[in-house]
């Protein structure tokens, strides 16, 4: 296995980040490692790349244990991390010329070389890193994780502010890349994770909720089914968890209900006819379709009155 994580548990003090995780990922696999804001994702990823000890549990890169061969680690793993300092007085050519020079490149030159053209660095080369838009800099910290030709790689948030054209052919620049090495990629755009990733880790809390093929994810959520529906007038929850098979009703604002059934029928004509009970006019009703999205906001949401 590339990536081998076994019972890791990272405490910060009395913070408790990670409990427990375990995971693994092949060679030749796009992972996403999604979770909510304090989920522990950061976490996991600079102990992976050797920046953070864990407090207990194992974790190897490419058979190499990350705390007692982390300059091997190292040299098999490229990391872009989620706040991606740089050296923001150099030229984007110096800078990646410095960074070969750290990994003691025999052909420093031709590396640079290669990351710029593939992460499109083309046209700011020659200019000072702190001159660049927010989205260049991100292309700036992805060639320095590709330039010593890793193994593995694990990038933090790495389409953060990028435009929509960049975003395109940054996504076909890590898919094609995951096609021979391992990639971890932490995002929070759900869209880049149906686009790009082979499978999704969900982590909350710390404990990891969810690990399968976006697809399969989502499948597996159509056993819940979701209809969006407004009436003219104030209703109580309560009246609505009535309707016989309801299984959640959740406020949007107003009069707009989010109304949820574990049940293969369809519920409409008792939200119907419950309107018509309660005297209510239904302005509105439409089945939700099930996206990833949906499927994380219901495995890392918090319980009711616990938010």
């Amino acid at each position: 296995m590339s990536i081998s994580v076994r019972h890791i548990t990272k405490f910060y003090g009395r913070q408790c980040a990670l409990e427990d995780v375990s995971f693994e990922v092949k060679k030749g696999q796009v992972t996403g490692f999604l979770g909510p804001n304090g989920a522990g994702k950061s976490t996991m990823m600079k102990i992976l790349s050797c920046f953070i000890p864990q407090t207990s549990g194992e974790a190897f890169v490419c058979g190499y244990d990350v705390q007692e061969q982390s300059m091997a680690v190292k040299k098999l793993l490229g990391y872009l991390p989620e706040n991606n300092p740089l050296y923001t007085d150099l030229y984007v050519k110096e800078y990646l010329g410095f960074v070969a020079g750290v990994y003691c490149l025999k052909q420093s030159a031709a590396a640079v070389s290669r990351v710029i053209e593939m992460t499109g660095l083309g046209p700011e080369q020659h200019k000072k890193i702190g001159a660049l838009s927010r989205g260049y800099r991100q292309r700036v910290g992805l060639a320095q994780a590709l330039i010593h030709d890793p193994q593995v790689l694990i990038l933090d948030e790495p389409t953060s502010g990028l435009d929509p054209n960049q975003l395109e052919e940054i996504r076909r620049l890590i898919k094609e890349t995951g096609k021979e090495k391992t990639v971890l990629l932490s995002t929070h755009i759900m869209q880049e994770v149906s686009a790009i990733c082979s499978r999704v880790i969900i982590i909350n809390k710390g404990k990891i909720v969810a690990d399968e093929n976006p697809r399969v994810l989502q499948e597996m959520s159509r056993d819940t089914n979701t209809v969006l529906a407004e009436f003219d007038k104030t209703v109580r929850e309560e009246k609505i968890m009535q309707i016989g098979g309801v299984q959640s009703a959740e406020n949007l604002g107003g009069n707009k209900w989010r109304i949820r059934w574990s049940s293969s029928k369809d519920l409409r004509a008792e939200i119907f006819r419950f309107a018509v009970e309660q005297q209510l006019t239904v302005l509105g009703m439409q089945k939700e379709e099930q996206s990833l999205e949906m499927v994380f906001r219901n495995l890392t949401k918090e319980p009711a009155g616990k938010e």
